[in-house]
């Protein structure tokens, strides 16, 4: 079991450290499959060391104020997160997040290209907190919101609003008691392929133009959608 996360999770890092999102919609369903005990807590703290290597590598494009306003959004999402963990089934959960996705993605579709405002950021961030807290899947809103920018824009600012929300959620899992040392000493295990991933995707992030990113950034969104909905 270990052998097959590991090598999975260092696919993921390659994804997500290439196009700047895809780790989650990789090892989520892989974990939910082996180890459904250790969703969201080993995710969300693989993920840490990622997006911390991902930010700084490309920390010249990064948009601080859209990271602001979502990450401000990510705090408030986070206790709808949690309030959701209590309250909803896992298969109605993984519905209602996996329906919002497949409809944002196609929405999308129809409309033109468009710079994002405040009001988009904070909603994104309030959409993205409530999910990844929930079920550790949290990419889609904020790879759609910025699938017009750059694409060593969209790789670094998703990379700091993913540390930031991940940093929050972790804490507050921990406080209501939702990890365990076990989670968290699996991931550990699992940061040598982490750091694998990550380096490789060092090796061809920069050739990934814009079109190319935002093809990719709908196809995962709408993928990641189908698949809670199936896991539902």
């Amino acid at each position: 079991m270990l052998a097959v996360l590991a090598l999975t999770t260092l696919v993921a890092a390659f994804i997500q450290g290439s196009t700047g999102i895809g780790f989650a919609l990789i090892l989520a369903p892989v974990l939910a499959l082996l180890a459904p005990d250790l969703l969201p807590v080993c995710l969300l703290a693989l993920m840490v060391p990622l997006n911390i290597y991902v930010a700084w590598r490309e920390r010249g494009a990064l948009d601080r104020r859209g990271a602001a306003w979502i990450t401000a959004g990510r705090f408030l999402g986070m206790f709808g997160g949690l309030w959701l963990l209590e309250v909803v089934t896992t298969s109605r959960l993984h519905l209602l997040v996996g329906v919002v996705i497949v409809l944002a993605a196609v929405l999308t579709l129809l409309m033109p290209v468009f710079e994002p405002g405040p009001r988009a950021f904070v909603g994104v961030g309030v959409a993205t907190g409530i999910s990844e807290t929930a079920t550790g899947v949290g990419g889609p809103p904020l790879a759609l919101v910025y699938q017009h920018q750059p694409p060593a824009t969209l790789r670094s600012t998703l990379a700091l609003c993913f540390l930031l929300g991940q940093l929050m959620s972790l804490a507050a899992l921990a406080l209501w008691g939702r990890a365990t040392a076990a989670q968290l000493m699996v991931a550990l295990m699992l940061v040598p392929a982490l750091v694998v991933g990550a380096l490789l995707s060092h090796i061809v992030h920069g050739r990934i133009g814009g079109r190319a990113l935002r093809t990719f950034v709908l196809v995962f969104a709408l993928a990641s959608g189908v698949l809670l909905l199936v896991r539902a």
